[in-house]
């Protein structure tokens, strides 16, 4: 369709555990899945070409090559790497998006090089203090979302207060939740209870105009769905995250070592073996690709390291919603409004 839009995205062909292979996958499966994408692959160049060739590929106008022969490691310093490795997948990939040329940039490869580029290549949008990671994460009753989940451990009461309103632009215009509801993490419901941060935090979240916000969250309350969108500090957040990955994977294996142990118990399996599949699908973390950077001028996305090409493919296709919904205009107004009151509640104390 010649009046189609389509949406480009850059993809890190090096970066994660099972680069190149998975990655290349992923963006072939996307390709075949939406007719409105395009996407580059930003590696070295002979690689990308003989490794597009033993699929019976080649570039094209949805599928296009952009020569970028140095790699970051995990091993390397985030901020040096970035600086330094100008003719690198990441770097091309992220200089794509500031530029223009790319609608945004996936990445498996290392967190810590991710966030620095995105802050210092992309750059933030007006009004946002920091960039959180947030984590769409499964719930008995669907999807809550996680922020931030790993991009700055050690954060400041009004920087919570943005994530909030960052976690309710987004849950509003790409979960199509109405109000969302949101909550702040802490050990207790009671309110003397949390650290020096969460009672700093407390009295300016709810001083915030137009925000749901329902209170504190107790971590066993997250798997339940007691929230829309879930806010903390990236420490606490990242460790949430990955205990939730671990117990779901940990159950996952239990459940099937059980249900095979016996004879009576493979009978049992066979006869469950549906409704079960669908009850651990929803707990499958991967069909929600990765976690978007929120509050820089355009979109960054990092998956999960150990990302098979089924990730990668959400991943790219997750971007496509983020970006036909624009929610930027309205959150950098939204967060220059609360910046005003946060800083008059900060003099007050």
């Amino acid at each position: 369709d010649p009046g189609m839009l389509m949406i480009t995205i850059a993809l890190d062909v090096l970066g994660g555990d099972n680069a190149p292979a998975s990655n290349i996958d992923g963006a072939l499966m996307a390709l075949k899945k939406s007719p409105e994408v395009a996407v580059k692959l930003f590696g070295p160049q002979a690689m990308i070409e003989e490794e597009l060739k033993k699929r019976g590929e080649s570039s094209s106008e949805r599928l296009m090559i952009v020569d970028a022969p140095e790699f970051i490691s995990q091993e390397e310093h985030p901020v040096a790497a970035i600086s330094e490795k100008k003719e690198s997948s990441m770097v091309k990939g992220l200089m794509a998006v500031r530029s223009g040329e790319a609608d945004a940039f996936v990445s498996a490869g290392s967190s810590g090089a991710v966030l620095a580029g995105g802050q210092l290549k992309v750059g933030r949008i007006k009004g946002a203090l920091r960039t959180p990671l947030a984590t769409p994460i499964p719930t008995a009753n669907g999807v809550s979302l996680l922020l931030d989940c790993g991009a700055n451990v050690d954060a400041r009461p009004e920087w919570i207060c943005q994530f909030a309103r960052m976690g309710q632009l987004y849950a509003k215009k790409l979960l199509g939740v109405n109000e969302p509801s949101i909550k702040l993490v802490n050990i207790g419901s009671e309110a003397e209870k949390g650290n020096a941060l969460i009672k700093a935090t407390k009295p300016m979240i709810e001083k915030l105009e137009g925000l749901n916000y329902q209170g504190y969250i107790e971590t066993r309350e997250i798997p339940e769905g007691k929230a829309d969108v879930i806010v903390t500090d990236a420490w606490t957040g990242n460790a949430i995250l990955k205990l939730y990955e671990g117990t779901a994977l940990t159950l996952i294996k239990m459940i099937k070592t059980a249900i095979t142990s016996d004879t009576k118990s493979k009978i049992g399996a066979l006869l469950i073996k549906d409704s079960l599949k669908g009850t651990l699908k929803l707990f499958d973390t991967s069909k929600y690709g990765g976690a978007p950077l929120l509050g820089l001028r355009g979109l960054v996305v990092k998956c999960h390291g150990n990302s098979k090409a089924p990730e990668i493919a959400a991943g790219i296709l997750q971007c496509m919603d983020f970006v036909k919904a624009g929610i930027n205009e309205e959150l950098s107004e939204a967060l220059q409004k609360d910046n005003e009151l946060l800083k008059a509640l900060k003099d007050e104390q």
